[in-house]
C-alpha cells in the first residue's frame, strides 16, 4: 500500500475502492450452504434521480447488508428500477411535445419506441448515483419491472387471478386524473384540506308556482349532471315534497325527489343533489333508484356535449361562470366559506374527478386475510410497531383495486375482445386465439380478428410481485434461487407506500408462495429541513445529494443522515450533520496516522499503565459490540452508530491512546503497539457498515493484504469477555484525572509541571499507574490532614487534594473562596426555607422533595470543605 496522505481526501479513496469491490465481484451472491440474508431494493422510478429520501433509505439498506456479510451470511441486495407508468409516460409526452410531436399523432407501437429510447437513456441514472453512495448491490442481478422475466410474471399472475374469479371488468366509479388521462386507485389520491365555498342553489318545485327548495353544493358546475334531489324521509321539513319533481337551475331539466335515510338532515339544507356520474355516493343512490347517469365531463376535465351548456370549457372556469349566471337568474340564494377535503392525483397534483368508467378490478376481500394475520400476529414485524395500526385500518377497510390505467407505457392487459362480443384472457396472442376458437366454436378465427385491450396495468401490479419475480418464483416456482433467497430478510421503505406496496407484496407472498415475502419491515422517516418542512424542489430546501457527497464525502453524508435517523421518525436535516460526519472521518484518519507513526521497540518492557489500558479497552470494546448487536437487532441503527462513534472518539482516541502513548520521541513497546492496531482493526470492522470507504482504506493499511481481500468479508467483532470491575475503576480514575486537570486549568498550571495528589483517608485504585501518567503526578499519597494550599475536589465521597505550594496567590485565592462560600450559604438558606415550608413538603412529589434534600446535603458538604480551606489559608 502507498503511504497515507496527511489529510483524508474522500475523492481519492471512494472511487478507488468501489472500483476494487466491483472488479472482484465482492457484492455478488449465489446460493450456497451459508445462511442467506436478502434485501430487495424498493425499485426507484426509472424517471428518477437521487434525492435525500433515496439517500436515507439506501444508506440503511447498505448498513444492513454490509453487517450481514460481516456476520458470515450470504448477503444479497438486489437492485432494480420501476417503469412508473404515469410518471414515465408524462416525461415522454413532454419530450415529444418539445419536438413538435403529439402522442395522438402516433400509433401505440410508435409511441413505445420513443418510451423505450427514453428509458434506455435515463433509466440507469439513479442506480449509477447509488454507487457513489457506496451501495453494495449485486449489480449483475439488476432488474426492471418491464424486463422480459418480470413482464412474463405479471401477465401470468393476471391470467391466474382472472381464472380464479378475482379479476373482473365493469363500469364503476373511479378516480379520474384529467391530466394523465387515466383512472387511479384510491391509494393514489391525496386528500388536502382546502378553503372552499358552499353554494346554496334554488331548485323550483314543478307545478307549485313560486315554491322552491335550496340545495347546498361545493361544485355548482355538476348541476349539469343532476338526475334527482334526495331528502331524508324522516325530515319533517320536506314531507310535502313526496312524489314531486324539481327543476335543475339554469338547465331546466325536471328531476324527481327521492327519499333515503342516507341524507344527513343536519348537513347544509338537508337536500342533496344527486349526480350519479360524478360522485361515488350519488352513484350508489343512482343504482338503488334506477336513476339515469349523465357524464358531463370529457376525459380532460372540460364539459362534454352531454352537459349541454358551457361545452368545451374547463370545469373550474365553468364553476366561476355558472356562479355568475345563477346569480343573474336569481337562482343563487347565498355563498358561504367552507373547509373541506379535496382529492388530488398523487402523480400530477391536479384535482381528481370521480367518473364512471369501464375498468378492470381485483377483488381484495378474501385474498387479504393471511396478509393481515401475518402482521397482526408479528410473523412479519414492523419497526416501529406503531405502523401496525395503520396497516390494520387499511386492510380491514379495503376496497377492490382498480388495476387498469389508460396509458400505453406499462404491461398491456392480456384481454382480447372477440368479433361477436365478449373476450378471452391469455398470456399471449397465440393462447388467446386458441381460447377464442374454443369459446366461439369458430376455427376460422385468426389473430387479426382479435383486438387486445388498449389499457395497461397499474404500475403496482408489477411491483407487488417484486420479492418473488426477482427470483423467477412466478414462472418457475420451485427453482433453486427462490427456495434459497425467499422469503427475504428485511424490507426498508417509507410509510407512505405501506398500502401501495408493502401490504400488496405481503398479499402476493401468501397467494403465490404461501409464505411471507420478508421477515421485518423498517419504516424510515421523512427527511425534512431544520425548520421541519418536507424537502421539495419548489421550496428550494432539498440539497443535491451528489453535491453533498462531493463536499463531505459519502461516509460523511451517510453518517450525518444516520445520526439523525431514528426508525419511523422524521429526520431534521442540516448540513452540520454532514460536517460532523466529515469531522469524524478526519478524527479516524488522524488517529490512524498517529498510531502508524510511532516507532516500535521489541526490547522495551510494557508499562503498567499500558497493560491496564489494554485490559480496560478490550472490555469496553466487547461491551459496545454486545450493545451494537442488540441495537441492530431492534433496528435502532442511529443509536448503534452513536455507540460506535462514542467508543472511537471518547474511549479510544481521548482515553486509550492517551494511556498508551509513548513519551515525546520515545518508542512504544511491541506488545502495546500490536494490541493498539488490533483494536483499531476491530473499530474499523464495527464502523464499516456505516462508513465503508474510509474503513476499507485504513483496514488495507493495517497490514499487507492479498488481492481481492476486503474488510467487507472480515468478521464483525463478536462479544467477548467484559470485565465490569475494570470499567468501573477506570471510570473513577477518569473522574480523578479530570479533577486534577480542572485544578491545572483554574490555577494556570502547565501540563508539563508534575503535581502531587493527596487523598484524604484511605483510598486505593488498581489503576494508579494510569492516573499518574495522564494527570502527570509525582506521587499519590494518603493523608489525614490536607495541605493548607491544596485545591480539593470530590470523586464520590472521597476527597482529593492538589497541594499548590508556590502555584497559589494566597490573597487572591482567599478572596475567591470567600465569594464562593457566600454564594453557597445563600443558596443553602433558600433550600432550607423551601424544605421548612410544610405545604411544599406535603404536596410536592416525593422525588422533587428528595431532590431538594440532596441539594441541601451537597451544599452543606461544599460549605464545610470551603470553610476548612479558608481557615487554612488564613493561617498561612
Amino acid at each position: 500500500m502507498n503511504e497515507l496522505a496527511t489529510k483524508y481526501d474522500p475523492s481519492e479513496v471512494e472511487d478507488k475502492w468501489y472500483k476494487y469491490w466491483m472488479e472482484h465481484d465482492l457484492f455478488k451472491s449465489v446460493p450456497d450452504e451459508r445462511e442467506p440474508y436478502t434485501i430487495v431494493i424498493p425499485p426507484p422510478n426509472v424517471t428518477g434521480v437521487l434525492h435525500m429520501g433515496h439517500m436515507l433509505n439506501n444508506t440503511i439498506q447498505d448498513i444492513l447488508i454490509r453487517r450481514a456479510r460481516m456476520e458470515g451470511k450470504n448477503a444479497l441486495w438486489v437492485p432494480g428500477t420501476d417503469h412508473a407508468s404515469i410518471a414515465t409516460e408524462a416525461k415522454v409526452v413532454n419530450k415529444l411535445a418539445q419536438e413538435g410531436i403529439k402522442k395522438t399523432d402516433l400509433t401505440r407501437d410508435e409511441f413505445l419506441v420513443h418510451a423505450w429510447e427514453w428509458t434506455h437513456k435515463h433509466g440507469g441514472i439513479i442506480l449509477e448515483q447509488l454507487k457513489k453512495l457506496g451501495a453494495s448491490c449485486d449489480w449483475s442481478r439488476t432488474a426492471f419491472t418491464m424486463d422480459e422475466k418480470r413482464s412474463e410474471s405479471v401477465l401470468k399472475v393476471f391470467v391466474d387471478l382472472f381464472n380464479k374469479g378475482l379479476i373482473y371488468r365493469g363500469v364503476r366509479m373511479v378516480n379520474w386524473d384529467p391530466v394523465a388521462l387515466t383512472a387511479l386507485s384510491d391509494e393514489e389520491v391525496i386528500y388536502k384540506e382546502e378553503h372552499s365555498k358552499l353554494f346554496y342553489l334554488k331548485y323550483k318545485v314543478e307545478g307549485d308556482e313560486g315554491k322552491y327548495i335550496v340545495v347546498a353544493t361545493t361544485r355548482p358546475e355538476t348541476i349539469l349532471g343532476d338526475t334527482a334531489v334526495c331528502v331524508n324521509p324522516n325530515d319533517e321539513r320536506y314531507q310535502w315534497l313526496k312524489g314531486k319533481k324539481v327543476i335543475v337551475p339554469l338547465v331546466g331539466r325536471s328531476i324527481p325527489i327521492i327519499m333515503d335515510e342516507y341524507v344527513e338532515m343536519e348537513f347544509g339544507t338537508g337536500c342533496l343533489k344527486v349526480t350519479p356520474a360524478h360522485d361515488v355516493n350519488d352513484y350508489m343512490l343512482g343504482e338503488k333508484y334506477n336513476l339515469p347517469t349523465i357524464d358531463i365531463f370529457n376525459d380532460n376535465g372540460t364539459i362534454s356535449e352531454a352537459g349541454e351548456m358551457y361545452v368545451g370549457k374547463d370545469r373550474f372556469d365553468v364553476r366561476k361562470e355558472i356562479t355568475v349566471d345563477l346569480e343573474k337568474a336569481n337562482l343563487l340564494e347565498k355563498v358561504e366559506d367552507y373547509n373541506n377535503k379535496v382529492g388530488y392525483s398523487e402523480r400530477t397534483n391536479v384535482v381528481i374527478e370521480p367518473k364512471l368508467s369501464m375498468q378492470w378490478f381485483m377483488k381484495m376481500d378474501n385474498i387479504t386475510i393471511p396478509a393481515l394475520d401475518a402482521v397482526m400476529n408479528d410473523d412479519i414485524k414492523f419497526f416501529p410497531p406503531k405502523f401496525k395500526n395503520t396497516y390494520r385500518h387499511w386492510m380491514t377497510n379495503i376496497k377492490d383495486w382498480c388495476i387498469s390505467r389508460q396509458l400505453w407505457w406499462g404491461h398491456r392487459i392480456p384481454a382480447y375482445f372477440l368479433p361477436e362480443g365478449g373476450y378471452v384472457v391469455a398470456e399471449t396472442a397465440e393462447k388467446a386465439l386458441e381460447l377464442a376458437k374454443a369459446k366461439t366454436g369458430n376455427n376460422s378465427l385468426t389473430a387479426a380478428d382479435l383486438r387486445q385491450d388498449e389499457d395497461c396495468l397499474d404500475t403496482w401490479f408489477s411491483s407487488w410481485l417484486w420479492p418473488i419475480s426477482l427470483f423467477d418464483g412466478i414462472i418457475d416456482p420451485d427453482n433453486e434461487e427462490i427456495k434459497y433467497y425467499y422469503p427475504s430478510s428485511d424490507l426498508v421503505t417509507g410509510p407512505d407506500i405501506i398500502f401501495f406496496w408493502v401490504a400488496r407484496m405481503i398479499i402476493a407472498g401468501y397467494e403465490y408462495k404461501q409464505d411471507m415475502p420478508f421477515k421485518n419491515v423498517y419504516f424510515t422517516g421523512i427527511v425534512r429541513d431544520k425548520k421541519g418542512r418536507k424537502m421539495s424542489k419548489s421550496l428550494g430546501n432539498s440539497p443535491d445529494p451528489l453535491e453533498l457527497i462531493e463536499r463531505y464525502g459519502a461516509d460523511g453524508v451517510r453518517m450525518g443522515l444516520m445520526l439523525a435517523a431514528p426508525a419511523g421518525n422524521d429526520i431534521l436535516y442540516d448540513d452540520s450533520l454532514c460536517e460532523q460526519g466529515r469531522n469524524f472521518n478526519n478524527k479516524i484518519w488522524n488517529a490512524f496516522r498517529l498510531v502508524k507513526g510511532w516507532e516500535v521497540s521489541e526490547t522495551i518492557e510494557q508499562p503498567e499503565s499500558s497493560k491496564i489500558a489494554i485490559e480496560w479497552f478490550d472490555s469496553v470494546l466487547n461491551s459496545t459490540a454486545i450493545e451494537v448487536k442488540d441495537l441492530m437487532s431492534k433496528f435502532r441503527l442511529s443509536e448503534a452508530l452513536m455507540s460506535v462513534y462514542k467508543l472511537f472518539w471518547d474511549e479510544y482516541s481521548s482515553w486509550y491512546l492517551e494511556m498508551i502513548k509513548p513519551g515525546y520521541q520515545q518508542p512504544i513497546d511491541a506488545a502495546t503497539y500490536s494490541a493498539t492496531l488490533s483494536f483499531f482493526d476491530s473499530l474499523l470492522r464495527l464502523l464499516h457498515p456505516f462508513m465503508p470507504f474510509i474503513t476499507e482504506e485504513l483496514w488495507q493499511h493495517i497490514q499487507e493484504r492479498k488481492d481481492g481481500e476486503s474488510i467487507m468479508y472480515a468478521k464483525i467483532p463478536e462479544s467477548g469477555h467484559v470485565n465490569s470491575e475494570i470499567i468501573e475503576t477506570i471510570n473513577i480514575a477518569k473522574e480523578i484525572i479530570a479533577g486534577v486537570r480542572t485544578v491545572r486549568l483554574q490555577k494556570n498550571i502547565p501540563n508539563r509541571d508534575s503535581l502531587e495528589l493527596q487523598v484524604i483517608g484511605t483510598f486505593s485504585n488498581p489503576n494508579s499507574a494510569v492516573i499518574t501518567k495522564l494527570a502527570n503526578l509525582s506521587a499519590i499519597t494518603n493523608v489525614i490532614d490536607k495541605d493548607a494550599t491544596a485545591a480539593s475536589f470530590l470523586v464520590g465521597t472521597t476527597e482529593f487534594c492538589v497541594p499548590l505550594g508556590n502555584n497559589i496567590n494566597v490573597e487572591e485565592e482567599l478572596k475567591k473562596q470567600e465569594g464562593e462560600l457566600k454564594y453557597l450559604q445563600g443558596f443553602l438558606k433558600s433550600i432550607e426555607a423551601k424544605l421548612g415550608n410544610e405545604r411544599f413538603v406535603n404536596n410536592a412529589p416525593a422525588a422533587v422533595v428528595e431532590g431538594e434534600r440532596k441539594k441541601q446535603a451537597d451544599a452543606e458538604s461544599k460549605i464545610n470543605t470551603l470553610q476548612e480551606s479558608i481557615d487554612r489559608l488564613k493561617k498561612m
